[in-house]
């Protein structure tokens, strides 16, 4: 019986485990007692790492030719554009029921 995991496997494996240390980090930012706006801009910048690597470990994005990668990121920053547009109305809509 082999008890070593093979070297791909271990691979994804070693992504997991990461994945779940950036969440143990969270949890414990979260309770640590900090500042709303450093609370906020750590949990998102730790938000994206853990979405990033799981992107492109997990829907295999590294794997794939750069043209791929490099055609995500225009979309990405038009989404974010959106976003942009899209918040102000939910604030503005938040206030009208108030």
């Amino acid at each position: 019986m082999e008890t070593t995991a093979p070297s791909g496997m271990r691979r994804y494996l070693l992504v997991w485990l990461g994945l779940i240390i950036i969440v143990a980090v969270e949890v414990t930012l979260t309770y640590a007692g900090m500042s709303p706006g450093a609370l906020l801009a750590a949990l998102l910048s730790l938000a994206v790492i853990e979405a990033g690597v799981g992107v492109m470990y997990f829907m295999h994005l590294r794997y794939e030719r750069r043209i791929l990668f490099w055609s995500i990121v225009p979309t990405l920053v038009f989404v974010l554009i959106l976003m942009n547009h899209l918040w102000r109305d939910a604030r503005r809509m938040i206030l009208l029921h108030l």
